[in-house]
This record gives C-alpha cells, sequence and structure tokens, in this order.
C-alpha cells in the first residue's frame, strides 16, 4: 500500500483555519476507476483509497503509523500562500500603478 501525508490547504469557501492543522494520511488507490455498465456512475473496488483518510495532529505521528503498519509513504509540502498586506488606503494613493476601474 502506498500513501500521502499532506496538510490540507484552506478551501476557497473558508475564511478561517479550521481542519488545515491536523495531517492526513490518504491512500493511493490501488486499481483504476471505471464506469459501471448498468448505471455509467464512476466507481472502482477500492474502498481504502475512497473512503479511508486518517486524521493525525502532528506529522511525526503520521509518519510513526505508517511505519508501524508497514505503509509505503511520500510526505508533501505545505502549500501556504504568501499574503502580502494591504490597505483600503491604497485605492486611493496617488501614482498608483493601475487605472481606477469604475
Amino acid at each position: 500500500m502506498r500513501a500521502r501525508i499532506l496538510r490540507p490547504s484552506k478551501s476557497a469557501m473558508q475564511s478561517g483555519r479550521a481542519k488545515t492543522q491536523e495531517w492526513l494520511l490518504v491512500f493511493a488507490p490501488s486499481e483504476p476507476r471505471r464506469a459501471d455498465p448498468l448505471m455509467g456512475w464512476i466507481g472502482s473496488g477500492d474502498t481504502v483509497a475512497s473512503q479511508v483518510r486518517l486524521h493525525f495532529p502532528t506529522l511525526e505521528a503520521a509518519e510513526a503509523y505508517a511505519r508501524a503498519n508497514g505503509i509505503e509513504y511520500v510526505v508533501e509540502p505545505e502549500h501556504r500562500p504568501v499574503l502580502k498586506p494591504k490597505a483600503y488606503a491604497d485605492n486611493f494613493r496617488y501614482g498608483r500603478g493601475e487605472n481606477w476601474t469604475h
């Protein structure tokens, strides 16, 4: 079994940092997904990859679990955006580079 250990990023609909402080162990699919011949729904027989997501408080705990259970894993780096602080007054600053849009 192969797995990825990652820290999830914020969704576009989130303003806070909920559910981004913990680490996830997500299993890689062992078989490709295929269309069901009767209904046409996409799925596979691999329930571990599609339904199991393990949550850990620290990276070390996730790595220890993977090592203890013989799971081959890869740690993905965090995707944290770099935010530049801006002020509302910058919209009216003299000599700003952008044109006024309205």
